[in-house]
């Protein structure tokens, strides 16, 4: 049952519900950091494979990470960002190249 306060003068009050302030879970940006070595078409992969972005938006972030070092993949609440963090870097490892997936609170 909900918390509920007085409104309205004493000989006319109602009960209405509390309004909670309980805030949303912090929400974390999953990024891509630019290297030197990584192949434009293994991040473009990456972005389609882990991100599901169509080959025109994986080309997007791929050039914002090109040009600018590092482009937003998406924003998750915490355990899925940690966990797309975790699966592309270990991707990446396997595919003997240094892509760095991190993330950072949004």
């Amino acid at each position: 049952m909900g918390t509920y306060k007085q409104t309205g003068t004493e000989s006319n009050a109602t009960l209405a519900p509390a309004r909670s302030r309980a805030k949303p879970p912090p929400m974390y940006k999953v990024l891509l950091l630019n290297d030197d070595f990584t192949p434009m078409d293994f991040v473009i992969v990456v972005l389609e494979k882990f991100f599901s972005l169509s080959r025109e938006q994986a080309t997007g972030v791929m050039l914002k990470v090109h040009r600018e070092g590092k482009g937003a993949c998406g924003v998750y609440p915490l355990d899925m960002a940690a966990t797309k963090v975790k699966q592309v870097n270990a991707f990446s490892r396997q595919h003997q190249h240094p892509l760095a997936c991190v993330m950072e609170e949004n």
